[in-house]
């Protein structure tokens, strides 16, 4: 169990949405693209995460469309600031050989792929004299350019692939620890923000985030490299045109080289002016299917009452509605491919018949043979292709784009709760320790939410070893907020939160959480399954009167979705049993159990841990009995505040909770 000193508090609202849109409105402006990132190392030589980039106040100068397009320029910034760690000082060791051994392998390649054209001029030059000789030597050369190309080919492709999957790795490891360290994945539902979605934006955007570079950057060098050499052997080859036009004789230089440039910017401009919405639709596209997944989701995760309600119907619409703006996206987006495959197909079928007429005429006047034209013919192809990459791979380009802004989204919502918890200026819960003996003691403690709203006010309560303390109230006075700012999950207000060093807290939720394999493993949970026998398993399941599981501890099964309400919550003082702390936050833990059923749940407790601090927010009058002291919330201008301290069982000694702290405002006053 971690203890909760530990704890970390992220940014309100307001400080979320500045990282998440105005950092990201400037970048040219303000220097945001050069935020400089310091890697910072532990003293044991951990790699320490670096802080997050600075906030870029956005340009009021700019207009609504202007910000927007600066937005998404810097969110592929932002993305680069984390991803290019991987060939860092802490990134993958196996990063820069797998990234220069696909170089080596691509200048092989192109290699073997001029050699294939020299070759082909060769044998076509062979054929036209039928010299069979020739023809046979060139055959038998033919196997091993061929054997040698598809060796490289095959090599080639293990190394792109391998650097694509150890970034993927590299890069998800880093966003999933961000995301689950210090509760921010459940902060982010707390904070505003692009972030919907995170786990799509996780397991689908970053796969592509990371895939597409390594395939554009592998491709760009390879089209360069192909459009340089066979540049070469094109002017080689072609020379100059001579033509007569009107009387007058034009010589062209190198007019093969220019007819392919041309060519390919022709290609390439029609396909940039069609796809121009390529990144936009692509963007819309991945939303609505974060959304459909996440609605689909739900449904699952909620199956139960959404049976009992008989809501299918209404799921039913729900579930229609996401989906029909999938497929309307889609729509769009089809449209686009439609017009980029119009020019993509027409170019590669013209592309081959472009050069064997323009030097139809040299051939015909005896000046090439059929082996240069041959040739002039694949070196016209290949450097078309080269330059008319970006035609083939506009689309890919576009939803990398879209998905390395969305995952970059992410990043920023992360930045801004990692900012909070350095302490930028933003009011938030203090946690430290105790002093003397006292368990658990809130110091002026306030809670507000995340736009700074109070929610409870100043407070302050001392609670002893061994005491067990009732939070009652009105529904919506802040007593679970209050219970969640104890906890350390809700990060936001003021004054501190000390517990007693060397003490574990452990809380019970209303709906506890049941991971998914084996009972054993919901039992266990947080703890390992393997860290308690299953007699001492089956022990805690007796004593939380649930004898029917006891034979399925091994299961694996649905658990979630086939215990009951009240069964999950007698699962969860279970836990408590094997977990043994020393406090415990109790939050309207006993809700979906009868009174019966609650009173020997609170037996339990009492029996089982009879040193344990407790802290329980409930409704029930019943639960008193069970308690030594009560406090109460009651909502007032400014926040709720806490009026009342009662005694339920009498003690010896000082009051040091609320009592004596009314009693010092009031005489102040």
């Amino acid at each position: 169990m971690a203890k909760p000193a530990a704890k970390h508090h992220p940014a309100p609202k307001k400080a979320a949405e500045s990282s998440a849109k105005g950092a990201a409105t400037t970048p040219n402006k303000a220097g945001a693209n050069s935020t400089p990132i310091v890697e910072v190392v532990a003293e044991d030589g951990d790699q320490v995460e670096p802080p997050p980039p600075e906030v870029v106040e956005p340009d009021p100068q700019l207009s609504p469309e202007e910000a927007e397009e600066a937005r998404k320029n810097y969110l592929l910034t932002r993305f680069w600031i984390s991803a290019r760690g991987f060939w860092g000082r802490h990134g993958d060791k196996m990063a820069w050989p797998f990234s220069i051994g696909l170089l080596l392998l691509i200048v092989g390649t192109v290699g073997f792929q001029y050699g294939i054209n020299v070759w082909n001029r060769a044998i076509f030059d062979a054929i036209e004299k039928r010299d069979s000789a020739t023809v046979f030597h060139l055959t038998a050369i033919f196997f091993p350019l061929a054997v040698g190309s598809v060796v490289f080919g095959v090599a080639q492709v293990f190394a792109r692939m391998g650097i694509q999957r150890r970034w993927r790795s590299w890069l998800t490891h880093s966003v999933v620890t961000r995301w689950l360290t210090n509760g921010r994945y459940y902060q982010l539902n707390l904070v505003g923000g692009d972030h919907q979605n995170p786990e799509y934006r996780i397991a689908e955007d970053l796969r592509i985030a990371t895939d597409s570079p390594v395939d554009f950057i592998a491709g760009v060098t390879s089209a360069l490299l192909s459009a340089a050499t066979f540049i070469v052997v094109l002017w080689t080859i072609g020379g100059a045109l001579t033509a007569t036009v009107a009387g007058s004789t034009i010589n062209i230089p190198g007019f093969l080289v220019i007819a392919a440039v041309v060519y390919a910017a022709i290609a390439s401009g029609s396909i940039m002016v069609i796809g121009r919405r390529f990144v936009q639709y692509s963007e819309d596209k991945n939303q609505a299917e974060a959304e459909f997944r996440y609605t689909l989701t739900r449904v699952r995760e909620n199956g139960e009452s959404i049976a009992l309600l008989g809501g299918e119907q209404e799921e039913r619409d729900g579930i229609d509605k996401t989906f029909a703006n999938v497929l309307r996206q889609w729509a769009r987006l089809a449209g686009q491919h439609m017009r980029t495959t119009l020019v993509s197909q027409g170019s590669s079928l013209i592309a081959p018949v472009v050069p064997l007429l323009l030097c139809a005429p040299k051939f015909l006047d005896g000046s090439m043979s059929l082996g240069q034209v041959m040739q002039a013919a694949s070196a016209f192809t290949i450097v078309q292709s080269a330059f008319g990459w970006l035609v083939d791979n506009y689309p890919r380009l576009a939803d990398w784009n879209a998905c390395a802004r969305r995952i970059a989204s992410l990043m920023m919502s992360l930045d801004g709760l990692e900012r909070a918890e350095r302490g930028d200026g933003f009011g938030r819960i203090k946690r430290g320790e105790t002093k003397g003996e006292a368990m658990l003691s809130l110091n002026d403690l306030s809670v507000t939410l995340d736009d700074g709203t109070a929610v409870v006010g100043e407070t302050e309560v001392v609670i002893e070893p061994g005491e067990r303390l009732l939070v009652a109230g009105e529904s919506g006075t802040g007593k679970s907020t209050l219970v969640r700012a104890i906890a350390g999950l809700w990060p936001w207000g003021g004054g501190s939160v000390n517990f007693h060093p060397d003490r574990r807290l452990f809380m019970l939720p209303q709906r506890p959480y049941v991971p998914s394999g084996t009972l054993r493993r919901a039992v266990a949970y947080p703890g390992a399954a393997e860290d308690w026998s299953v007699q001492q398993i089956g022990e805690a399941l007796h004593k939380v009167g649930l004898d029917h599981l006891k034979e399925k501890i091994e299961e694996e099964a649905p658990w979630d979705q086939t215990l009951s309400g009240g069964e999950k919550q007698r699962l969860a003082f279970a836990r408590l049993i094997l977990h043994n702390p020393d406090i415990v936050v109790l939050d309207e833990a006993t809700s979906a159990l009868d009174e019966k059923s609650q009173d020997k749940m609170m037996d339990i407790v009492t029996q089982e841990l009879p040193k344990a601090t407790i802290v329980s927010v409930a409704h029930r009058v019943e639960l008193e009995a069970f308690h030594s002291r009560k406090i109460v919330l009651e909502r007032r201008k400014g926040g709720a505040k806490l009026v009342s301290d009662i005694d339920l069982i009498p003690r010896n000694g000082k009051r040091r909770l609320l009592g004596r702290f009314l009693r010092h405002r009031k005489t102040a006053a």
